[in-house]
Order: structure tokens, then C-alpha cells, then sequence
């Protein structure tokens, strides 16, 4: 088992944004590049672009793609407020509810994402934007064919509502992120200009450039931040079809879409109808999937991926197996502990239960080897932390060595490896050694702090496929005398108590961009710790840590970010936050096989839905 779904997808869509990029440091500034007074067709964070004003569609496309057919899938990434295992709102961009995957696929932007760069974006709504010679104002030129699916236009009033009412009752993850926006104001039917403080990271601009357009007038009688099941009014390539909340969504490509032509979209939204499936349950998703009633399936479960494709459509070629590259960081996966409890206050207490996970055991018997052992919240990337600190790295930690264990300034943190038994004695005696430095001790068959009370833990969950993981790591917690169990609860519950940090200890998996902006504050920084819905799931509050997030924020370069990433990384690894869990840089994906796709993937993403297409000689499953 790999990302589980439900954990994958706190990633924010890579459509709709470069990252979460917020509230920014006192004196960062944007690149020169990014700073002409010239319009530009595209940006990027340090000013580099690979298309050029004159490009006709993205590499990794078809431009020649048939249009038609269906697709459906699980979906495998969640954005803001949707959930993978139940919907009952298709109001994306709130707190409130829980949402429908697929949703960005009928709002358009400003701009879109280009997945064969880190960080590019190109115009969609905006022909063209000029930057202020300070960097502080960018001024957009819409396309004044922008239109609405109910055909009226698209105009720089509707962008300036979208932006400001995002920024003041969006969800957490975008109104933190919007900070530093001063606000968006239209100056003309084609003319939209945003200004910023002057502390926002030189990635904000990509983040606002790429938040969904709405309709003013149609939010002009229906309040924005409650759930709601009406269809929201969109412009984008897809409108909502058939919805059967909990179960099922659909979505029609809109056959006179305004922008199918420009030069971000050809061969790009092939499918005229794109369905996202509901299960709660893994096995009924398996059975669902060899039936033929979705059509593509990312498979997260190892045993499944070893063992269960082996039946007739398989046998037959009805059905194939492809393994993808995932060139994007694998990110921090693992069980995140909430030190807003008390009995996880020591970094000591938690590193006993970091001990007491027996990853290896766990890939031997559960994953049929397949996955590798996290040790780095940048894992799978340049960014990660290795040997001991480099003199650049040591420049940036020697100002706090006093705040810092001596740790850091020697190898990272790493897991020690398992003998693979499932109980390592020698391990589970220094977890217990930790326990006892940290003020516990075992009476009566229970770990007790010095008061009496027992060590209790209780693992939050809503996937029934984590109890055989979660299961083995607690009997190795009872036996250094913690009580731990294991809760499992509804979707909606369990979405809500993460919401509030009603939790001990839960899986989550969080995904870093390729370029690290401010999305990366979400997960760590003092300011979010607090903040209901926040990504902060440790409740991490570090000064050293903040400081350090600025430094990788405000880099100059890339080079300077990757070094000011891996000495952020070492000092996350030694605040022992989390239980890290596993890894694997690729998608195991099967299908009807009943498409066509480009012979090029996109380098960061897996290019479905985008770019595949229903290949018309090919027949529908049986």
C-alpha cells in the first residue's frame, strides 16, 4: 500500500495552483525577469520559461486528439474541502461540506499550469501581464471572448469578485495564502490589476494567477461560503452533468467552450464526459473496476497490485497494467502526531513511537517489498537532507545552534532499520529507555507519567485498508505499555476532527511542489498551527523552523532553495513530528483499454484526464 487515496490528495490540484504561496517574507523581491514592464505571456518563479510567445500547444499533447467517449476513475488527489470517499457539496473552495473531486474542471483562470516545468504558468483568461517596475502591481488583459456557460462574458469584475471574496471567505488554505494580496480591482472590462504588500514571496502572483474564476452575478443572490448542491455557474472546459451525491459525478465537456482553441488547451479535455466514482470500501472498488463500471484505476494497494490483477479482462488484454514515472517529490507521508496533546509534548516520546514502527516487517509482509522507508519530508527529491551539513547549509543553522539539538549539525534524523521480525527487541528497548528519560514509567502493565495517569493513543482513521498496517504497530505500542487502539469513523467525521485537531495521532500524506513556495507554511509554520483546517496536523511551532521556511521561501536562486531546504529539512526530522511511513516514485495504474494518450507524459504529473483520449476503433468494456 502507497499514498492511500485519501492521503494523496491534500496536495492542492496542479491545474489550479503552483502551491499554496501566502504570506510572505519582509524583503522578498521578484525576479528581475518578472519585473519588465513589458507584457508577458507567461511566469515563473525565478523568470525561466520554456514556451515562448508564440507556441502553438504544450509538448506533452496531442494537438490532434479526437474528442469524445467517457472516462471514469476513483480520483486520486483532493483539493481544499473535497473528500475521496463521499461528497455532499459542489462548493469547492470553503471550509464547509465536504466537496466533489473534479471540480476545477469547470472553472477557468487567469493562467494555467505548463506540467513539463516546475513552475510555469501561461495565459488563459489573461492574453498578457505587465509587473510594476517594483513587482508589487501586475496588471492582467483578459481575452474579451471570456465567456460563462450561460453565455455572458467573462470580465475583470468577475476576476477582482473572485480573488477578494477568496481572500476573505475562502478556505484556510487559500485565505492564509492570500495575505499578502492587498486585493484585485477591475479597471476596465479587459483590465485587471492585483497589487500586493511588498512582503509577498515571488510565488504568490503565480498562486492568484491561477485561483478559479467565478461569476458575480450569479453569487450575487446566493452566499458564498455556504454548501450548497446547486451547480455552481462555471467557464471552463467541463460543466456538471448527473450528480448523485455520495455515489457519483459527472462532468460534459462544454462542446462551444470559449478557449478550446487557445494555444494552453489544444489537445487537452479530450473526453466528452469525465465521471468520478464513490466507494468507501477497497474491495468494492476492486470489484467495481474488473466489472467495467470506471474505466482507469490507480491502485494504492500492494497486495492488490502483486496479487489481484490476474483476472479474465487481464488475461485477455481487455484490461493493461502501466507503471508511470512520478518525477514530483514523494513528500511526507506517515502518521502524524499531534503535539497538542499532552503526552506528546517530548520529542523523546515521540521518537519511542517512531522506534516502535516496524517498517520493514510491514513492506516484507504487507507490500510484497515494494515501497521504500520515508525518512525525509522532501523525500524522493534534491531537497532531502543527507550526510552531515554542507558549509552552506551550515551558514544558514549556525545562528541557532543554541535553539537546536547537536543532531542537526551531524547526519539527519533517520529511522533506525528493522530486523524485519515485526518486533526488533533492541529497538523496542531504546523506545522504552526514551519513554522513561521522558518522566514514564510502567505499573501495573501501563505506561504512567508522574501523576498516575496512563499513556493512552488513539490512531484516527476512515480507510479500513490501514487497520492490517495500523494493527501490528500498536501491538508493538502495548508492549512498551501504551494503551493504543485504533478508531475508525466516517468520512465526515473524520474530515471534521482534522478540521478542529481532534485527533492523537492520524495518516496523512502531503505532497511538495517541485518549486517550494509558501504551500510548504501550511504544514508547519507557528502562524497555521492553530488555524482550523490547517495542514499544520503536529501543531509545529518553531521560531527556528519559521525563519528557515522564510530563507527557502525568499531563495534568489534554485540552488539557494535546495540548500536552504535541506537544513529546514534536518531540523524538521529532529522535532520527531511524525511516524514516517513509505514511498514509491511512480503510479501503478490499470485500464480499459479503450484510450489513446501522447507519447510524451507531462514530467510532473500523470497527464490523465488531460491528455488522454477515448480512442473511437477500440469497443466499450463488457
Amino acid at each position: 500500500m502507497s499514498r492511500p487515496r485519501r492521503f494523496r490528495d491534500v496536495r492542492v490540484s496542479r491545474r489550479q495552483t503552483i502551491g499554496l504561496m501566502a504570506m510572505g517574507v519582509g524583503a522578498l523581491l521578484l525576479p528581475g525577469a518578472l519585473r519588465a514592464a513589458a507584457p508577458r505571456h507567461g511566469l515563473s518563479v525565478f523568470g525561466d520559461l520554456k514556451y515562448g510567445p508564440g507556441f502553438s500547444h504544450f509538448d506533452y499533447v496531442d494537438p490532434a486528439a479526437p474528442k469524445g467517449g467517457k472516462f471514469s476513475q476513483i480520483g486520486p488527489t483532493t483539493a481544499y474541502n473535497q473528500n475521496h470517499l463521499t461528497f455532499n457539496t459542489l462548493n469547492g473552495y470553503i471550509l464547509k461540506g465536504d466537496a466533489a473531486q473534479g471540480l476545477e474542471l469547470i472553472f477557468d483562470s487567469l493562467m494555467v499550469r505548463a506540467e513539463d516545468e516546475p513552475d510555469a504558468v501561461y495565459g488563459l483568461v489573461a492574453a498578457s501581464v505587465s509587473v510594476s517596475d517594483d513587482g508589487h502591481v501586475y496588471s492582467f488583459t483578459l481575452r474579451p471572448e471570456a465567456r460563462f456557460h450561460d453565455g455572458s462574458p467573462l470580465t475583470a469584475e468577475d476576476a477582482a469578485f473572485s480573488l477578494n471574496i477568496l481572500k476573505e471567505k475562502g478556505h484556510p488554505l487559500i485565505t492564509q495564502a492570500l495575505a499578502e494580496m492587498q486585493g484585485a480591482a477591475a479597471k476596465a472590462p479587459a483590465e485587471l490589476v492585483v497589487s500586493f504588500s511588498g512582503r509577498q514571496a515571488r510565488s504568490l502572483p503565480l498562486f492568484v494567477a491561477t485561483l478559479p474564476i467565478f461569476s458575480k452575478a450569479w453569487y450575487a443572490s446566493r452566499p458564498f461560503d455556504k454548501s450548497s448542491l446547486e451547480p455552481p455557474l462555471g467557464s471552463g472546459p467541463y460543466r456538471i452533468g448527473a450528480v448523485k451525491p455520495g455515489r457519483t459525478i459527472t462532468y460534459e465537456r462544454v462542446a462551444d467552450y470559449w478557449g478550446a482553441d487557445l494555444p494552453v488547451n489544444r489537445g487537452r479535455h479530450n473526453f466528452d464526459q469525465v465521471r468520478f466514482e464513490y466507494y468507501r470500501d477497497r474491495t468494492a472498488q476492486f470489484e467495481a473496476f474488473k466489472a467495467g463500471e470506471y474505466t482507469l484505476r490507480e491502485e494504492f494497494t500492494s497486495k492488490t497490485w502483486a496479487t489481484g490483477y490476474d483476472f479474465p479482462a487481464i488475461r485477455d488484454g481487455r484490461v493493461k497494467k502501466l507503471t508511470l514515472p512520478d518525477h514530483t517529490p514523494s513528500g511526507a507521508q506517515g502518521w502524524f502526531i499531534n503535539t497538542r496533546r499532552r503526552q506528546f509534548a517530548d520529542p523523546r516520546v515521540r521518537e519511542a513511537l517512531i522506534l516502535a514502527f516496524d517498517f520493514e516487517w510491514t513492506n516484507k509482509v504487507l507490500f510484497y517489498g515494494a515501497y521504500r522507508r520515508t525518512h525525509s519530508y522532501f523525500q524522493n527529491s534534491e531537497m532531502m537532507a543527507s550526510g552531515p551539513p554542507s558549509k552552506a547549509e551550515l551558514a544558514l543553522l549556525e545562528p541557532f545552534r543554541s535553539q537546536l539539538p547537536e543532531e542537526v549539525f551531524a547526519e539527519p534524523f533517520t529511522p533506525p532499520e528493522n530486523s524485519g521480525k515485526g518486533q526488533n527487541r533492541a529497538v523496542l528497548r531504546r523506545a522504552a529507555r526514551l519513554l522513561r528519560q521522558a518522566g514514564w514509567t510502567v505499573r501495573n502493565g501501563l505506561l504512567r507519567d508522574e501523576a498516575g495517569r496512563p499513556f493512552a493513543l488513539e490512531f484516527l482513521e476512515t480507510d479500513p485498508g490501514f487497520e492490517r498496517i495500523t494493527l501490528p504497530f500498536i501491538k508493538n505500542l502495548t508492549l512498551l505499555g501504551i494503551h493504543a487502539k485504533l478508531r475508525m469513523v466516517d468520512p465526515a467525521q473524520y474530515q471534521s476532527r482534522l478540521n478542529t485537531f481532534d485527533f492523537d495521532i492520524t495518516t496523512r500524506r502531503f505532497s511538495m511542489p517541485v518549486t517550494l513556495d509558501e504551500s510548504i507554511r501550511r504544514y508547519w509554520s507557528s502562524a497555521d498551527a492553530d488555524i482550523s483546517g490547517s495542514n499544520n496536523m503536529s501543531g509545529i511551532k518553531s521560531k527556528v523552523i519559521d525563519a528557515l521556511t522564510d530563507r527557502v521561501i525568499g531563495a534568489a536562486s534554485r540552488a539557494e532553495q535546495i540548500i536552504a531546504a535541506r537544513a529546514l529539512d534536518r531540523v524538521l526530522r529532529a522535532g520527531r513530528y511524525w511516524v514516517p511511513q513509505w514511498y514509491k516514485g511512480s503510479h501503478n495504474l490499470a485500464y480499459w483499454d479503450i484510450f489513446g494518450r501522447p507519447k510524451t507524459k507531462p514530467r510532473y504529473a500523470r497527464g490523465i484526464v488531460d491528455t488522454w483520449w477515448r480512442d473511437p476503433a477500440r469497443p466499450e468494456p463488457e
